[in-house]
């Protein structure tokens, strides 16, 4: 026996990969139900390989009664409007928005971080999965800091223009083809040119000159991972097309060499470690591009603090980041609430 399943924000970039994640790991569904706005009702979308395919429908018209829980990628505002109506129906939410992520009802879940957590979803019915970049860099550090206790963390992204949803995506390639072609490379979805460049603004900017993605991973990091760690973050977007990558400078309160930061790393849930200290024994964004896996390289000692260390991590952004973890929570919240047999 499966659950009922409905994916909110089906023919966005995260939608379509919530569904082609449910598919490949074979999640136990009896129903499913995928939606969009009514602009793209009676459209189908394919549900991964499988050769099945659902028709959209209109998410304003939908009985969410009798569904057992909802994947939502269709943004804060939308969000708003449909995930209380969907809870009170007994819908589970599982929402990718920014919404309800510091919500002290809800909770905030990596399920190799945090998946005790999850057991007050029932304040609200709603369950928020993090940031894309906070979800890759927690699950990097949790079994660091169960071993050595992080107490402060330095952290660049480096992060592709999938994080700003298709109209990214298709304006870097839009700007790449006519700088070839000597047309002129106009910037509409970000504030300046993105392709052979960089942008360090992701999101609004905040009175203290940190912008708002950089405030979501320090606030994210402390509810999901541990209060006490201090954050501070550099968030820049790079002319990559799916995966984000990040600096991460980890200082700890106990002593902790590369070494044995390697070994508890290579074992950790949902890391591969990638380090081989030689031309290409790293891995990069475009290698991480359809995998599960968040990857780390490049672990080593920081002279310059007592007890620090650096790596290297990347992800697919719309997978870890977005749809992977958002199936992993279905999943965890299914092991150890709903009790259906897949």
């Amino acid at each position: 026996m499966g659950y009922r399943v409905v994916v909110a924000g089906a023919t966005g970039n995260v939608g379509r990969e919530m569904l082609n994640i449910l598919a490949e790991r074979e999640f136990p569904i009896d129903a499913i139900a995928v939606l969009a706005s009514s602009r793209s009702q009676g459209l189908e979308v394919d549900f991964g390989d499988t050769g099945q395919k659902y028709k959209i429908q209109n998410i304003e018209h939908f009985d969410w009664t009798g569904w057992d829980m909802a994947l939502f990628a269709i943004g804060s505002e939308a969000t708003a409007k449909y995930a209380p109506i969907a809870a009170a129906a007994g819908c589970i939410v599982i929402d990718n928005s920014s919404l309800y992520r510091m919500d002290p009802d809800v909770p905030l879940i990596v399920p190799e971080v945090n998946p005790q957590a999850i057991d007050g979803y029932r304040k609200r019915n709603i369950i928020a999965n993090p940031n894309c970049s906070t979800a890759q860099m927690v699950v990097a550090l949790k079994p660091l800091h169960d071993k050595a206790k992080i107490t402060r963390v330095v952290v660049s992204t480096y992060q592709s223009v999938s994080g700003a949803g298709k109209e990214g995506m298709d304006e870097l390639f839009e700007q790449s083809r006519n700088i070839f072609v000597g047309d002129p490379a106009e910037a509409k979805k970000f504030t300046k040119q993105i392709a052979f460049n960089v942008i360090p603004h992701i999101d609004s900017f905040l009175d203290d000159g940190y912008t708002k993605e950089e405030w979501k991973m320090v606030v994210e990091t402390k509810k999901i991972l541990d209060p006490k760690i201090k954050v501070t973050a550099t968030c820049v977007r790079v002319p990559v097309f799916v995966g984000h990558s990040e600096a991460i400078n980890i200082e700890f309160e106990d002593e902790i060499s590369a070494k044995e930061a390697q070994d508890i790393l290579r074992e950790a849930p949902g890391i591969m470690l990638i380090d081989k200290r030689e031309d290409g024994g790293y891995i990069t964004p475009i290698e991480c591009v359809g995998e599960f896996a968040t990857f780390v390289s490049r672990v080593r000692e920081d002279p310059t603090v007592e007890n620090g260390l650096v790596l290297w991590c990347v992800s697919d952004n719309l997978r870890k980041g977005a749809a992977l973890n958002a199936v992993q929570i279905a999943e965890l919240l299914g092991r150890r609430h709903l009790k259906k047999d897949g």
